[in-house]
């Protein structure tokens, strides 16, 4: 089978190559068929080689993917071959220790993901746990199940990490994939106002993320955050503040446009030090939330969300492609030219 595969930690270290299937499933394993993996702007960090973890090379990127079971273990109980799915990202984690007991195991210190840690789902077959499974609503269709993994994302941020409430003033730094579920989220927690901030390049991605809910769309530099904030509301700042984009300049933007006792949440990577201050996040009060990934209990939420229609899906794919066609959904993602790219190994 044909597989999308990064073989060295140097640039551009990826290519289209033949794989052996996977030859025999173990206890408690399923094997599941592809049915579509979208592309994240990590995959393409790592096609350049400029992510912030580390890859074990070769390996078969993606980890946006749902699909068919195809076939399970003796020992797998509470799914049948041919159920439609959508499969979680941590493919292998230890089980034993405390945040893995407590269902808090997308932080479990081995925790291990498809794409990096492990072969992922930008293939025909993928080795899964079925704890990992998720049943894909009917209503649901495979393209729009393979962007559940970005939207837990953005419901583990603005949801579980740091609760916006009816009637919070939101910005979000970023009208990337993420940024732009974000933006979703927080209109369907009922935000009173939301402001999507980019630079003069991301102009349609703001225009569609008013599209999707933002009440505002700033563009730098040539809008003023700053001025625009001190003239908003009471002047004092927004309740939550988003970096989705991990570079050190946005963090500090979150930092300047938050209130005093205000929220920020980190969810971009970024391999580049701070280089700021961090006084004011102790002068304002602010609670600083890292959020990474997700759990079984997001995925529910996030494939309810999509069931009940509440995100706006189609906007956000600008093209599904066969798999010998992965370097162009990379290029586009990475110039701005795709929002989100979906891959059908079929």
């Amino acid at each position: 089978m044909q597989a999308v595969v990064k073989f060295d930690n140097v640039p551009d270290a990826v290519e289209l190559r033949d794989v052996p299937e996977p030859e025999r499933l173990g206890a408690g394993e399923v094997l599941l068929r592809v049915a579509a993996a979208s592309v994240c702007g990590s995959d393409v960090h790592q096609w350049r080689n400029k992510q912030s973890w580390k890859v074990n090379v070769p390996v078969i990127m993606g980890h946006e993917f749902c699909g068919t079971i195809e076939a399970k273990g003796d020992d797998v109980q509470g799914f049948v071959t041919g159920e439609r799915v959508a499969c979680e990202t941590a493919a292998r984690i230890c089980g034993e220790c405390v945040y893995c007991r407590t269902g808090r195991y997308n932080i479990c210190p081995k925790r291990l993901g498809y794409g990096y840690g492990v072969d992922g789902a930008f293939t025909r077959y993928v080795v899964a746990r079925p704890a990992l499974l998720h049943r894909i609503p009917e209503s649901v269709n495979f393209e729009f199940a393979s962007l559940t993994e970005p939207l837990s994302v953005a419901v583990n941020g603005l949801i579980e990490r740091a609760r916006v409430k009816p009637g919070d003033t939101v910005a979000i730094i970023g009208p990337g994939p993420i940024g732009l579920m974000c933006v979703q989220v927080a209109r369907v927690c009922g935000a009173g106002a939301i402001v999507l901030i980019g630079l003069e390049r991301d102009r349609p991605r703001l225009e569609l993320g008013r599209q999707l809910g933002a009440t505002h769309a700033l563009a730098l530099p040539n809008d003023d955050a700053m001025k625009f904030i001190r003239g908003f509301g009471d002047g004092f700042g927004l309740d939550l503040t988003v970096d989705t984009t991990g570079v050190s300049a946005s963090l500090k933007l979150c930092l300047d446009l938050v209130r005093p006792a205000g929220q920020i949440v980190k969810i971009g990577w970024g391999p580049q030090p701070l280089d700021f201050n961090l006084d004011m996040l102790v002068q304002k009060a602010v609670t600083l939330h890292g959020s990474f990934s997700h759990s079984y209990g997001t995925w529910e939420r996030s494939l309810g969300l999509m069931a009940a229609a509440s995100v706006q899906l189609q906007p956000m794919i600008s093209a599904v492609l066969p798999l010998a066609d992965w370097e162009h959904g990379f290029a586009g993602m990475e110039d701005g030219a795709l929002v989100k790219a979906v891959l059908k190994p079929e």
